[in-house]
C-alpha cells in the first residue's frame, strides 16, 4: 500500500497533521497551515524535516 505517511487535513478551525501509518493525529492544531510545513508534507515528506518544523512552530506559539 503506497501513499504518503503524513498529510495535512482541514479540521474545524484550522489544520492538523494525520499520520496514515499510525492512524492518528500527529502534532498540534494550526489555525493556518504554515507554507513550509505544507510544502514538506506535499513534497518529500521527510520525517526529520517535518519534526523540526513542528518544533519551530510550537516554540513560536509560546
Amino acid at each position: 500500500m503506497g501513499g504518503r505517511r503524513y498529510v495535512a487535513r482541514g479540521v474545524p478551525g484550522g489544520y492538523r497533521i494525520w499520520d496514515n501509518k499510525g492512524r492518528r493525529w500527529w502534532g498540534d492544531h494550526y489555525e493556518l497551515c504554515p507554507d513550509d510545513l505544507l510544502t514538506e508534507l506535499n513534497g518529500s515528506n521527510d520525517y526529520a524535516r517535518i519534526t523540526a518544523l513542528l518544533k519551530r512552530y510550537r516554540a513560536l506559539k509560546r
